[in-house]
């Protein structure tokens, strides 16, 4: 039922707002998960015939969070309340201390990939 909602609440709406695109912009950085730890700079997403540019792909967390402090990016307050991945409501909670960032996602299924659908692996890299 969690991916029928993501489906419905984020996958979806991405390929309405895609619709028409040539490529599409990312936040994924290698460091955020074991399932991510492959990502390149530029992908093919074969789900939607699009480029996926993931320009973050080799910062960490603390070089992303440095970046934003240096030049006044806007950040979710939920970080500092230690919600380092943030979804919706239902499926986000806190991470404890020395947790992994995706920690917090949805924490009731078992170890693996936790991803909503939004960021297919089937991509091809360049």
């Amino acid at each position: 039922m969690r991916r029928a909602c993501c489906h419905v609440r984020k996958v979806e709406p991405l390929n309405r707002a895609l619709a028409g695109a040539q490529g599409w912009i990312t936040g994924l950085r290698a460091d955020q998960s074991e399932h991510r730890a492959d990502v390149a700079f530029a992908e093919f997403d074969a789900a939607r015939s699009l480029i996926k540019i993931n320009p973050l792909f080799d910062w960490t967390r603390d070089r992303a969070a440095d970046f934003t402090r240096e030049h006044g990016v806007p950040v979710n307050t939920l970080h500092a309340s230690g919600f380092l991945s943030i979804g919706c409501a239902p499926c986000t909670r806190a991470v404890a201390p020395g947790e992994p960032e995706r920690a917090g996602r949805w924490w009731w299924e078992a170890e693996g990939k936790t991803e909503c659908g939004l960021h297919v692996r089937e991509a091809v890299h360049s």
